[in-house]
């Protein structure tokens, strides 16, 4: 079996829709051409952000694929070598995974990368599956974390002391 088998599961599945609606974008798009699915709410707008997100260092992101590059070989050494992890925590590092090596394919390949999803209503900047990919990574460590804090027991914070201090 193999050890940490969510991390690898969710990873893959995030790379394989995320190239594939970048395809279909590339194929069916002209650069910034943009299709509403709900008018001035939501439309798939086909946008190159050579930058992070929020197209942060757009003037030479170039260094950004060494940096998904990085960021993944690093993940996959502590899901390979690492110990077996809890759950959400398998999840977590998956989606940012899979974000990470989606993006940064778009980097190597392109020198920049496919965002579509663009929302309108609240003038959010253009994404991608990667970008949704890591975010949903970053909402899993974040209820790993907060269920690791939470006693087992149910007892609230006192937990056996409160139930040796009762029995003596």
């Amino acid at each position: 079996m193999i050890k940490n088998r969510f991390f690898w599961i969710v990873a893959v599945i995030c790379i394989v829709i995320d190239q594939i609606t970048k395809s279909w974008v590339l194929q069916n798009f002209q650069l910034n051409e943009s299709w509403p699915l709900w008018s001035g709410v939501f439309h798939l707008t086909y946008v190159r952000n050579t930058g992070a997100a929020f197209s942060l260092f757009s003037e030479d992101g170039s260094w950004l694929r060494w940096l998904s590059l990085l960021v993944s070989l690093a993940l996959m050494a502590m899901a390979w070598f690492g110990p077996k992890l809890p759950l959400w925590d398998q999840l977590g590092y998956g989606f940012i995974l899979g974000g990470a090596i989606g993006n940064g394919i778009d980097r190597f390949l392109y020198g920049y990368v496919v965002d579509f999803f663009d929302f309108r209503l609240i003038r959010f900047p253009v994404f991608n599956v990667a970008d949704v990919c890591i975010n949903v990574g970053i909402a899993c460590l974040f209820i790993s974390i907060f269920r690791k804090s939470q006693p087992s027991n149910g007892q609230g914070s006192r937990g056996a002391e409160g139930q040796r201090s009762r029995g003596e």
